[in-house]
């Protein structure tokens, strides 16, 4: 892409806090490694404060850093990293992924809200409800570019690990060119077909 810098990655140091997840407030913490690992490089990281898509990274979780878990880009794969990916276009949607196993179910399912009682949230499978979601946004002449970005790993009732997702709206990136921005959205659905296809094996 025309915007992309080249940049030396250390591994020691992140690039950015945005790179740096807290785990302070997770209760089951394994079990929550476990589940943000199923989505590493299935879903890309947003970094707020350079602007910047991963489509291409590591998970860690060093034993030195306490109880964080840290993205750590690719750095020989300098072109998966997408520039020029300002804020306003990243939106929550208050849909929530959680492993279906806890469901006594296969695969992951959606949710797409979570009160604050305790009780099991109603949830969909993943799969369907992605169809669903992707063939109501197309109708609006819209497309769903789900992505992860700190904090969107958290806990249910201090005992169920799941994920808020965000989304991208590419339309808004008025300033990078049309080319651009369809790259970016064929970089986005590519990751998102192949955690649609093994949906029902994860989880």
């Amino acid at each position: 892409m025309s915007s992309m810098k080249h940049q030396e990655v250390d591994f020691s140091k992140p690039a950015n806090p945005d790179l740096i997840w807290e785990l302070d407030h997770i209760a089951r913490r394994e079990l929550a490694e476990r589940f943000i690992q199923l989505f590493e490089n299935r879903l890309c990281v947003y970094s707020e404060s350079v602007r910047q898509l991963y489509t291409n990274y590591n998970l860690h979780f060093p034993s030195d850093l306490g109880r964080k878990m840290v993205v750590l880009p690719n750095p020989y794969a300098f072109h998966d990293t997408l520039h020029g990916i300002d804020a306003f276009a990243v939106r929550p949607t208050g849909l929530f992924v959680l492993p279906g196993r806890v469901f006594g179910k296969p695969g992951l399912m959606l949710a797409k809200q979570l009160g604050e009682s305790r009780s099991i949230p109603k949830t969909m499978p993943f799969k369907q409800a992605l169809a669903q979601i992707i063939s109501n946004q197309k109708k609006l002449g819209d497309v769903f570019l789900p992505i992860l970005m700190k904090g969107d790993l958290r806990e249910f009732g201090q005992q169920l690990p799941y994920l808020h997702l965000h989304r991208l709206q590419v339309s808004k990136l008025s300033h990078l060119s049309n080319f651009e921005r369809i790259d970016i959205q064929n970089t986005i659905t590519r990751k998102l077909l192949l955690l649609y296809r093994q949906a029902d094996m994860l989880g």
